[in-house]
């Protein structure tokens, strides 16, 4: 492992909020400070908005939903979407350097983090233009004759977003941006941590758009209660989350008594399901690797692997070699594909929870500290857990950090149990020599996605989401857009 800081690149965001139209600073002028992961310094700050703010802020998208033709000229919101997606393409690399300086992942790998968005931005401004938004649903006999029915497919109103800081950027647009085709307002609550990748968005929208005022708004704060009274706000018709279950099951709760529509995209302890007849030496360097890419921070993250016993010994050999080996260091260094945690608390709990694997009877055999030659940045060296019990904590619990989990099984039936032994359900993997036995395999996981040797099941055509304690609903394909859209059936005379 190799690695020096360097500020070279640090670059500070806008401070500033969105509000009906003008970017601005809360009352009183009070601020929070937005931290480097590399460096633990301070970048910058930005503006700390209040539940006022907050009140503000969806009272304008209720006004922009109710009484401007947003919601319902579609040619208009294409426009406005592609003039935003070609703003944000003439300023990618700043928004590229402003994504590394508060989060922290590798320059190296931000393709997917900054280029990718605006390309599905595209997406979704081309999908919504050409959308079915009324379906003839054909002539049905009723007790008073015959009636055609018609379905319309409609706006869900003022759509409250809760991004987190992991990958700020792509969220942002992935849960603002279908909504916003579909002729729903919106109301972005970004991460504490990654406040900018926000900020500047708004910013773009307020100045090189013509979105009108109060459509998309971006409210900029350090206090939970903000964004729980955008989950509360009667005024609020959907919520759209990304982010831990824990924090998924409060906006449940504060949705709760308004009966909104909730869109939640949470937690994952995705299981990875090495068959006996596996290439391991393919499979198992791509599963280090994932692991160690923006630093395990990742929800869909297959940090369980299951070997088969009669294999274990030669599947850790190659994990081990492929995680002593993995690139951590600079974010701003080309060729670094992991960088820091994104915070001295986020390292703390990965910490924490390795430190618990080792109590549980795990043995490490690579890692399992912070990187000598990087004593300042929230580092964590990629680390191999082994001999894992798949009822311990560091089995159950998402670490989000560089940590791979191993653990062995003496049969398939047995792989499946311990795979589906998780409240989670969001993503998995399974490799295998035969794909006819991979995909009957992935079949049995309960999870709401699974790749099977190394093909993604992610992407934008593609439904994804999780089941049980994983989210509700799904984003990207059609369904995804769908989220954002209520139907209503009308009868008619023939």
């Amino acid at each position: 492992m190799t690695g020096v800081q360097s500020e070279s690149g640090v670059l500070a965001g806008d401070e500033r909020m969105l509000i009906d139209g003008e970017l601005q600073q809360t009352a009183g002028g009070v601020m929070f400070d937005v931290v480097h992961p590399a460096t633990e310094q301070v970048a910058g700050q930005a503006t700390d908005g209040t539940v006022s703010d907050m009140t503000r802020a969806v009272g304008a998208a209720r006004r922009a939903f109710d009484t401007t033709h947003w919601s319902r000229d579609t040619e208009f919101r294409h426009h406005c979407l592609v003039q935003l997606a070609d703003a944000l393409e003439a300023q990618k690399e700043r928004l590229r350097r402003i994504l590394v300086t508060e989060v922290g992942c590798p320059i190296s790998v931000t393709g997917s983090q900054i280029d990718e968005p605006i390309n599905e931005l595209r997406h979704w401004a081309e999908h919504g233009r050409t959308f079915p938004y009324e379906i003839d649903n054909g002539v049905h006999e009723t007790p008073l004759g015959p009636a055609r029915r018609k379905i319309f497919y409609e706006p869900a109103g003022v759509v409250g977003a809760i991004t987190p800081w992991n990958v700020p950027f792509y969220l942002n647009i992935a849960e603002t941006m279908p909504a916003l085709m579909a002729g729903n307002t919106v109301v972005l609550k970004p991460a504490q941590l990654t406040p900018w990748s926000g900020s500047e968005l708004g910013r773009i929208v307020a100045e090189e758009t013509d979105i009108p005022p109060g459509v998309f708004n971006v409210v900029l704060s350090n206090a939970n209660e903000v964004g729980a009274a955008l989950s509360a706000d009667p005024r609020v018709d959907m919520i759209t989350f990304t982010g831990s279950t824990t924090t998924g099951r409060a906006i449940l709760g504060a949705a709760a008594p308004t009966v909104k529509k909730t869109l939640l995209e949470l937690g994952g302890k995705s299981a990875h399901i090495v068959l006996d007849d596996a290439d391991l030496s393919s499979a198992l360097p791509l599963a280090a690797m994932m692991a160690c890419v923006m630093s395990g921070q990742s929800c869909i993250l297959s940090s369980r692997i299951l070997l088969p016993r009669s294999r274990y010994d030669e599947g850790v050999d190659i994990l081990k070699a492929s995680m002593q080996g993995f690139p951590i260091g600079d974010p701003w260094t080309p060729g670094i594909m992991q960088g820091p945690q994104i915070s001295a608390t986020q390292r703390a709990k990965v910490l924490g929870l390795i430190a618990s694997g080792v109590d549980s009877g795990a043995r490490v055999v690579t890692g399992g500290g912070v990187p000598a030659n990087l004593p300042v940045g929230y580092y964590v060296q990629p680390t191999l857990l082994v001999d894992v019990d798949p009822n311990s904590p560091v089995a159950q619990e998402e670490i989000f950090g560089p940590v791979l989990a191993v653990t062995a099984y003496d049969s398939e039936d047995e792989a499946i149990g311990i795979a589906n032994n998780s409240i989670y359900g969001l993503s998995g993997e399974v490799s295998s020599g035969d794909v006819d036995r991979a995909v009957a395999v992935a079949r049995r996981m309960r999870t709401g996605n699974v790749t099977i040797n190394g093909k993604s099941h992610f992407g934008i055509g593609s439904p994804f989401g999780g089941i049980k304690q994983s989210g509700l609903g799904r984003r990207n394909g059609e369904e995804g857009f769908k989220e954002y859209l209520e139907s209503k059936t009308v009868g008619m005379p023939v």
